[in-house]
This record gives structure tokens, C-alpha cells and sequence, in this order.
């Protein structure tokens, strides 16, 4: 969850909600919170590869599963992307920005495939000094004063007469008179912002790896949750202190200017190595969980049989992970980071809101928490997914219809030949 999102997804929310954005990052962690309860308590009565695919399975029934399935497929796939661009851009000159995003994925895929016990290590080895840079950004901010000024920016975003202000930041499609501005921007922003909670998910993807599923899956994901909230809200609220809801919004390195604003310049640099630690570590993390629902998926007949094949040394679904590391290069070659972010939050949302869903059908011996929890999940995930940006809805509706197509032709020859 300490990835790449931190570092790139307040500027688009700023963007689209200015100071609001705030409030968007309250509505996205409520929701996160919910669908972080969801998963913990199907996890530990599922502790199964897959996660919610296996959930809606059990619960919903087969096409449900399937949804819940390739909608992870498709954002997490998305995000994978993202993290590499992010990476890449931090990293190097933008002229070899692409080339160097398709290396990273190459070697992290390689990484992959030799196990999840060298992905935990590195990904420990990543998560460190990503959290020690983002504590001195955050530090810059308090030593600075420029926390005090975060209460009148959102005073200010509240006109007389309940009118909504963006300070500045008013997004392209409010010039355009589509009538966002007011909530429906924060609803917005609180989508975008959805992609740098998104990550607990992968904790419930590796089920069958972990020792006592039912008791730390369920206690890493409370975990995992509490903190980033803590961080995010840090961290937004610094960005937000010394840059202004404006400065945010057109900056393409949000938390590079900040520390550079703060007086701190000399930990620019180290600002841009932590985003690219971030960026590896997620993207890390992110090939191991897709690569472990495709296994779960192809393993029950939703894809290719050819999918489920385990690696017979490492014991990983290298042909899964392979043929994502092959669509993530892809999609580095032709894609729009700003695209791929809404993309991601799209199917990331479908995901959780079939988990959400299970999670009502749970027994009250498995249950950990009220059923409220389910239903609030359940609609935040809804709303939040119509309100994100209109390219990005479009797109991921077609390719979820496509994919139920596929899997529609693909059972009816499966059943030809049998007949």
C-alpha cells in the first residue's frame, strides 16, 4: 500500500477538487475501511488464492466470482503499469522514462518467480526507507508551519450561502460546465485517491503461503490499514499546507516541491529515490497478487487451464505471472499514467464490491464485524465507481463485458465438446 500512489494521486484529486480533496481522503479511507473489514473476515474463513474470487465464488455464485476476479485482473494490471511509469519517472530523464519501465517490470516478473519468500524480503528491504522519506517530507511540513494553514484553505473551499470553492484548482471539466465542482468532485477525488489504499487485498490473494491464515491474514490487513491512514492523512495534509490547493494540482512531483517549498531542498533527491523504492515495492507486490488470482482463476476453469501451471522448483504460477509481466509492458509502451489511475481505482472498486457483498452472505460465526460495515462498503464502492472520470468508466465497462463475453464462448465450446 506504501507505493507509488502516495507520491502521484494527490495531484489529480487536487486537480479535480482542490482543498476538498481532504475530504475525499476521508471518504476514500471510510470506504477502504470497510472493504479492509470484508476481506479480513472472508480471509480468514477463505484462506484460499484468489481472494475475493474465491469469496464471490462461495458466496455469490460462479459469475460473481468471475467478476470479482477479472475486475482485479484488469485494475491491478493497470496499476502495475502505473507503478512503473511512476518509477521511471522519478528515476530517469523523461526520454528514457519508457524503456526503463519496461526494464523494471522484466526484473521484478523475474524476482516473482522465485518464490514469495524473496518477494517478502525485498519488499521489507523497500517498505523501510520509503516510510523514513516520507516521515522527513512530513517533518518538513511541521517544522515549517505550513500545517497551520490547512484549516483556513478549507474554510475558504466553503463560500458564504454553502457554495463549494476550489481555490484555485478548478478542474477542466467544471470550466467546460459539466457541473462538477461541488460534491460530485469529491466523490471524485476520493475514487482517485481509492488507488493508494488499494493493496490489502494482495495480503488475502496469498492464503495458501501464509503460516495460520486465519489469524495473521486477517491482523496483517488491520494493520496494513492503520497505518496508511495515518500516513496518507500526513501526508496530504503537508502536501496540501505548502503547496495550496493550485500549486498541488499543477505539479507533476507533488511531494519534491513540497520538501523543496518547506526550505528542505537537499531532500529532494532522496524524495525522488523513496518514489521509486515505492514504486518497485508496489509493483513488487502487485505481479505477485495478479499473478495468484490468475492461477486461482484458470485453476477453476474462468481461464486458460494453461494459467494454473505451478512451477515445479519455486512452487509460483509462473505462466500466469509471465503473461502479466508481457500485458503490464504493454500497456508501459502505450498508456497515460493519468489514465491507468482511474482505470485501476475502476476495476479495484467492482472488486471490492463484490467482496462487500460476500461478506453479507458470511455466517455470524465468521463474522467479525456488524453487517453495517458490508453495506457501507458496498454502496462507498458504488458511488465511487460512477463518479470516477468518464474515460475511465467507459473503458472498464467495455473491457468487463468483454471479458464475460470470452468467458460466455468459452464455456459454451467447453460444453460442445463435451457433448
Amino acid at each position: 500500500m506504501i507505493g507509488a500512489g502516495v507520491f502521484a494521486a494527490f495531484q489529480p484529486a487536487a486537480h479535480i477538487a482542490g482543498a476538498g480533496l481532504l475530504v475525499g481522503l476521508v471518504v476514500a479511507a471510510i470506504v477502504a475501511f470497510c472493504n479492509a473489514s470484508s476481506s479480513a473476515q472472508l480471509a480468514a474463513q477463505y484462506p484460499s488464492a484468489g481472494g475475493t474470487y474465491v469469496y464471490g465464488r462461495e458466496k455469490l455464485g460462479p459469475r460473481w466470482g468471475f467478476a470479482a476476479g477479472w475486475s482485479f485482473l484488469i485494475g491491478k494490471t493497470a496499476s502495475s503499469a502505473a507503478m512503473a511509469m511512476v518509477f521511471a519517472a522519478y528515476a530517469v530523464p523523461s526520454q528514457w522514462a519508457r524503456p526503463v519501465a519496461v526494464a523494471v517490470v522484466v526484473v521484478l516478473v523475474t524476482v516473482n518467480l522465485f518464490g514469495i519468500t524473496r518477494t517478502a524480503l525485498l519488499t521489507k528491504v523497500i517498505v523501510i526507507p520509503v516510510l523514513a522519506l516520507l516521515a522527513v517530507v512530513v517533518a518538513s511540513g511541521l517544522l515549517n508551519g505550513s500545517w497551520a494553514v490547512v484549516p483556513e484553505y478549507l474554510r475558504s473551499w466553503f463560500s458564504e450561502g454553502g457554495e463549494w470553492r476550489l481555490l484555485g484548482a478548478v478542474p477542466a471539466q467544471a470550466e467546460a460546465g459539466s457541473g462538477l465542482g461541488g460534491p460530485l468532485a469529491v466523490l471524485q477525488s476520493a475514487g482517485l485517491l481509492f488507488f493508494a489504499f488499494a493493496g490489502y487485498a494482495r495480503i488475502a490473494t496469498l492464503g495458501e503461503e501464509v503460516r495460520d491464515p486465519a489469524k495473521n491474514i486477517p491482523r496483517a490487513i488491520g494493520i496494513a490499514f492503520a497505518v496508511v491512514v495515518v500516513i496518507y492523512a500526513a501526508v496530504g495534509v503537508t502536501a496540501l499546507g505548502a503547496l495550496g490547493a493550485s500549486g498541488l494540482a499543477a505539479t507533476d512531483n507533488p511531494l519534491v516541491d513540497v520538501v523543496t517549498t518547506n526550505g528542505w531542498a537537499w531532500a529532494a533527491p532522496l524524495v525522488r529515490i523513496g518514489a521509486a523504492l515505492a514504486s518497485l515495492g508496489a509493483l513488487l507486490a502487485l505481479i505477485a497478487g495478479i499473478g495468484r488470482t490468475a492461477f486461482a482463476m484458470a485453476r477453476e476453469g474462468d481461464l486458460p487451464r494453461w494459467f494454473s501451471a505451478v512451477h515445479p522448483r519455486y512452487n509460483t504460477p509462473y505462466r500466469a505471472e509471465l503473461v502479466v509481466g508481457a500485458v503490464v509492458v504493454v500497456l508501459v509502451l502505450v498508456a497515460d499514467l493519468r489514465g491507468v489511475i482511474g482505470f485501476s481505482s475502476f476495476g479495484v472498486l467492482l472488486y471490492y464490491f463484490v467482496a462487500n457483498l460476500a461478506a453479507l452472505r458470511q455466517a455470524r460465526a465468521y463474522r467479525r464485524y456488524p453487517r453495517a460495515v458490508s453495506v457501507l462498503g458496498a454502496l462507498g464502492c458504488a458511488v465511487l465507481v460512477v463518479t470516477l472520470p468518464l474515460p475511465a468508466v467507459v473503458t472498464g465497462v467495455l473491457v468487463v463485458v468483454a471479458g464475460f463475453v470470452l468467458r460466455e464462448v468459452r464455456s459454451r465450446g467447453a460444453r460442445l465438446g463435451a457433448e
